[in-house]
């Protein structure tokens, strides 16, 4: 059916390259010519190559299709071969690329089969290497020092591999030489090196000439003239320091970013050492990295001034021009090597779903604090993230499911060591090199009353005159609670402990709020000499006891061995206030003072060991005002009359005597 019609030619090719890819007899065939071939050339043997008659070819009506439109060979249908039909250049064809090719389609029909032919052009020794001026013109002051550089313009030879430049020569001179110093592209650079001191007076230009020579066979050659003036003054040219740099840049970076500062000095002053910087062009590509970087000529700072991109190419040769204002001017060169680095181009992202904040003091281990999911629209392990946080923190990280974290707590939080905590979580990929990111929120700790109040001293001792004023000030106390807000707040009262005959509450009064102790009524010091004044925190729980072997301490603080409170009946408790009271008298008698000696409370040493305050427990609680011998400055005259009393130091009562 499809015989009898006719059809586009997109169709037949199109059915042809269905049947090939069905047809075992398809080939791909592959042939090489040189591009110096005269037209008529053979090429290749089609008939052989594919395994076909020579004179079937005409009868399957075999055509040749190229790519591009560009006819550069026809088929012999009666040889059954390819041959060259125009003479090929393979520079205009394929410029400075390393490879250079031409693709064919040969279609035959009945069957209709499609097949695909490569052609390399190879390169051959067609063309002389050739200076972009045929005259290069140099100066060079005339003090300069043996080992003095002039760079030299490179040699263009279209050519590729040893049919390209190979070296350069200089003819003879006594005073210049020839270096020759290889790029990092491999391209060779020709200096004209100062060997001998010149004498502008003596010789004031030198003509020499320089050749440029391929590796061809047989050899081509280029030649260019270079005249060299011998000038006076400026004697420092400006130096780069290296004169040849790498540098590695990403490829993404921003437009603007700096590539790189020119290191260059020149050790003559005022205009002869102030440098001008700029480009000299590539002569393989011209002017093409001036579209990508810019140059700052008076700071010689080299930016970008466009996107980069690694694909298009992965390294740039920059020359730099470094000329100073003498006069004559000097002038040094840079070059650098610019390399892109292909790079992992996004950033893993943080999605924090969910935060629980605050959160409880005495939240469990394994409380869930915040959900958290992270991204990547990287693909392979550019795209696979992993989450962390610091390792000092008392949280973790547990995978819930791909891409999906829970943060929980890993142990105990404590609110009066740190009421919060700046969480930063960080992603990174496994792209190469590695893209982070991180997040940073803040998690409060709620606080929970888990702290009794804490008096500043556990035992203190007041002293107030008889007859003074109710309402007279006698002591403060002061406590603190680590906790916060209403856990926080304290508020002072005074116990009555039934140690004397009249509640304590109707001698004193204290301030709830702020811990001031306050007279009721008057005191009369005969009547009673000492008063301890219990003042309330609640214990934390029932287990504060104390064994009577027990150092004072902080609550817990040592292995109790006894079970009961101290003192553990009420015996002991009348034997310590009967001692209290006792020191209290002979501190009135004069017999005695109040202190005793380290350790013992203000007891006697007489009373033993049993009683000094390494057998105190901690009653952080409480505030003892206990007598003592010691006076009020304001009340001398008094307890200088009453001194002269006698004593009665085991007595309650006694000659009158001052209020303590």
């Amino acid at each position: 059916m499809l015989a009898g019609r006719s059809l586009p030619w997109q169709l037949p090719l199109l059915l042809a390259a269905l049947s090939c890819l069905a047809a075992p007899s398809c080939a791909q065939l592959h042939y090489s010519v040189p591009e110096d071939r005269e037209p008529g050339f053979s090429v290749g043997d089609l008939a052989k190559d594919l395994g076909v008659e020579v004179r079937s070819l005409a009868t399957r009506n075999l055509r040749l299709l190229s790519e591009g439109g560009q006819r550069h060979f026809q088929v012999d249908l009666a040889a059954g071969v390819l041959l060259l039909d125009s003479r090929l250049d393979r520079e205009a064809l394929c410029g400075q690329s390393p490879t250079c090719s031409l693709h064919l389609q040969l279609v035959m029909e009945n069957p209709l089969q499609l097949h695909r032919v490569e052609v390399d052009i190879l390169d051959v020794n067609d063309n002389a290497p050739q200076f972009p001026k045929p005259e290069v013109v140099l100066e060079i002051t005339e003090v300069a020092n043996p080992g003095t550089r002039l760079p030299l313009e490179v040699a263009e030879d279209p050519d590729m591999g040893s049919n390209s430049i190979s070296t350069y020569e200089l003819s003879p001179s006594k005073h210049f030489a020839l270096s020759i110093n290889v790029r990092g592209d491999g391209v060779k650079m020709p200096e004209i090196v100062l060997e001998k001191a010149l004498d502008r007076e003596k010789v004031p230009v030198h003509h020499l000439t320089l050749t440029a020579l391929d590796g061809g066979n047989p050899v081509k050659s280029g030649t260019a003239k270079v005249t060299i003036h011998i000038l006076d003054a400026n004697d420092n040219p400006p130096v780069c320091d290296p004169p040849i740099s790498k540098v590695h840049l990403e490829e993404n970076v921003p437009v603007g970013t700096l590539v790189t500062k020119l290191n260059v000095t020149d050790l003559d002053e005022g205009p002869n050492g102030d440098v001008e910087y700029s480009f000299k062009t590539s002569n393989n590509a011209p002017g093409k990295f001036t579209k990508l970087f810019s140059l700052d000529p008076r700071t010689g700072e080299i930016r970008t001034k466009a996107p980069l991109d690694y694909e298009e190419s992965s390294a740039y040769e920059i020359a730099v021009r470094a000329r100073d204002k003498g006069s004559p001017a000097m002038e040094g060169h840079c070059h650098l090597r610019v390399e892109l680095i292909d790079i992992n181009d996004n950033s893993p992202e943080i999605v924090l779903t969910s935060v629980s904040s605050p959160v409880q003091e005495d939240a469990t281990p394994g409380t869930v604090i915040a959900l958290i999911g992270v991204r990547d629209s990287d693909s392979g392990d550019n795209g696979q993230v992993h989450l962390q946080i610091a390792k000092e923190l008392p949280f973790k990280l547990v995978s819930s499911y791909k891409e999906h974290f829970s943060l929980v707590t890993s142990g105990p939080l404590d609110r009066e060591k740190a009421d919060g905590y700046n969480i930063t979580v960080r992603a990174v990929d496994s792209g190469s090199p590695q893209r982070a990111t991180q997040k940073t929120f803040y998690l409060r700790i709620a606080d929970v009353n888990d702290n009794a109040p804490n008096f500043s001293s556990p035992f203190d001792t007041a002293h107030i005159q008889e007859n003074s004023l109710p309402g007279t000030s006698v002591f403060s106390v002061s406590a603190s609670d680590p906790d916060e807000g209403s856990n926080a707040k304290l508020s002072y009262s005074i116990l009555d402990n039934g140690i004397q005959d009249v509640p304590i509450s109707t001698y004193f009064r204290i301030d709830q709020d702020n811990g001031t102790i306050y007279t009721v009524r008057a005191l009369d010091y005969e009547q009673d000499k000492v008063f301890q004044v219990p003042v309330e925190q609640a214990q934390p729980n029932t287990d504060w006891r104390f064994s009577q072997t027990q150092r004072p301490g902080t609550s817990g603080s040592q292995n109790g061995e006894e079970a009961g409170a101290w003192p553990n009946n009420q015996f002991d408790t009348e034997v310590l206030q009967a001692m209290i009271l006792a020191s209290a008298n002979e501190a009135a008698d004069g017999n005695s003072t109040l202190g005793g000696g380290n350790g013992t409370m203000g007891l006697s040493a007489r009373y033993g060991p049993q009683f000094t305050l390494q057998h105190v427990p901690d009653y952080r609680q409480n505030v003892y005002i206990p007598g003592s011998n010691a006076t009020l400055t304001n009340a001398a005259g008094k307890r200088d009359a009453k001194n002269a009393a006698p004593a009665a130091g085991n007595k309650k009562k006694s000659g009158k005597k001052e209020k303590k």
